[in-house]
């Protein structure tokens, strides 16, 4: 099971400095990859489901993660996830084959269909239908990844007789991972992505939703050029993971998973939560 850090653009994490000195220790400590979340808006006043103040610090995940590949070398940056119905398909396609080029084939695209409503309306995106969209977007970005003459024809995105270069590094594009934790989700991942992300789930949550990934994959078709599905879980924010509760997480087929400091937490306990779950720290 791989290791990875989530959180890499967000709170402490949100000055240069630290992001270099975050992104910097945790590949020498042998991190698989690196995870930048995304919301563009926060609703302020705080109100549920919000994840987060409206004056918690993020940086915009693709801008951060092309800093992080300028300091790093060899370590993955990933999105965990892109909000995919709230960016423009075509301009997200370009900022993710030039991350893509320049990290040197390094990224793992991560998407989700969102869930705030107050983010959805401040950037004037229905919540709606936010899973049509985001499946049609995907389909569009592949297009202009992969066609020699791209061309898509749907209800929220329509386009031919034009281009993009350069294509990404990694052939087809970079993985895809979906994010979502309901059904439509499930069958989302199942049918278009390499991967599917899960965040914030305890063992016994993680247990649960990959029973709900079985199913999903019972009553949807997989195209078999995606290949296996690939398993990626966050724990919960701040969460200690010791060598055992890992390992419970591998047994449930977990192939990597992405830890997670606490939200409040100064750099310098970032630090040292990124040393404490450091691969060779949890026996993997």
């Amino acid at each position: 099971m791989h290791i990875g850090l989530f959180n890499v653009n967000a709170g402490a994490c949100s000055t240069p400095q630290n992001v270099v000195r975050i992104a910097t220790l945790a590949e020498e400590l042998g991190y698989e990859s690196l995870w930048a979340g995304e919301h563009v808006v926060a609703p302020s006043p705080r109100v549920p489901p919000s994840p987060i103040d409206p004056t918690h610090p993020m940086l915009d995940p693709m801008v951060a993660l092309a800093f992080i590949a300028a300091v790093t070398e060899r370590v993955k940056i990933a999105t965990g996830i892109v909000i995919l119905p709230q960016r423009n398909p075509l301009v997200l396609a370009k900022q993710v084959a030039s991350l893509d080029v320049l990290s040197g084939g390094r990224l793992l695209l991560g998407l989700g269909v969102g869930y705030l409503e107050p983010e959805f309306l401040a950037l004037g995106v229905p919540l709606a239908d936010r899973g049509r969209r985001s499946t049609e977007y995907l389909e569009a970005m592949r297009q202009l990844w992969n066609s020699p003459e791209p061309a898509y024809e749907g209800a929220y995105v329509a386009f031919s007789g034009v281009d993009a270069y350069p294509r990404p590094v990694q052939s087809s594009g970079p993985p895809i991972v979906i994010g979502g934790l309901s059904a439509a989700g499930y069958r989302r991942a199942v049918t278009l992505g390499n991967g599917w992300y899960g965040w914030g789930l305890t063992v016994e949550k993680t247990a649960e939703v990959l029973a709900g990934l079985v199913a999903a994959a019972t009553t949807v078709d997989r195209p078999s050029a995606l290949g296996r599905l690939e398993i990626t879980v966050t724990p919960p924010q701040g969460a200690a993971i010791d060598p055992a509760t890992a390992a419970r997480y591998a047994e449930l087929g977990v192939d990597r998973l992405v830890v997670n400091p606490p939200a409040a937490a100064d750099i310098e306990t970032v630090a040292t939560y990124v040393r404490q779950h450091a691969p060779a720290e949890l026996a993997l």
